[in-house]
């Protein structure tokens, strides 16, 4: 499912900032406009993704007509910098399959016995260590 929510892209001088001010200012950069877009479908992803597996309710982006693209702390400095309001979005599950679940190989070390019970009984080793760190993390188990 697409997620596409309003950001604030501003030019500083080290490069692009993009703010989602719906997503308690979450704040990312990138050194042009590609990176900066690149970096903030990322950042999307990385927050949504996140808040989902702590079943924490997202909220409702706001319409893009209806954005202030200043914070209540600006500068006058900062409110003349121009800035535009572009709507980033992205398949989270998709994404996080690509970049967040990606397998990683871990080696570990067990007694031979419990090896051998485990083979014997055709146990997963990867799904039984993912169920047990997940539990261990207070993670909900799906």
């Amino acid at each position: 499912m697409l997620s596409v929510y309003p950001a604030i892209f501003y030019q500083e001088e080290d490069g692009i900032s993009v703010v989602f001010p719906d997503l308690n200012h979450l704040t990312t950069c990138g050194d042009n406009m590609q990176e900066a877009m690149e970096m903030a479908v990322d950042c999307l992803a990385g927050y949504l993704f996140t808040e989902k597996m702590d079943g924490s309710p997202l909220p409702e982006p706001t319409p893009i007509d209806q954005l202030d693209i200043h914070c209540e702390d600006d500068t006058d400095e900062e409110r003349a910098t121009p800035r535009f309001v572009n709507m980033v979005s992205v398949d989270v599950e998709a994404y996080a399959a690509k970049h967040f679940n990606k397998a990683v190989k871990k080696t570990l070390t067990i007694p031979q016995w419990l090896n051998e019970a485990a083979l014997a009984k055709k146990i997963n080793f990867s799904k039984v260590l993912q169920a047990a760190l997940m539990r261990e993390l207070n993670i909900p188990v799906a």
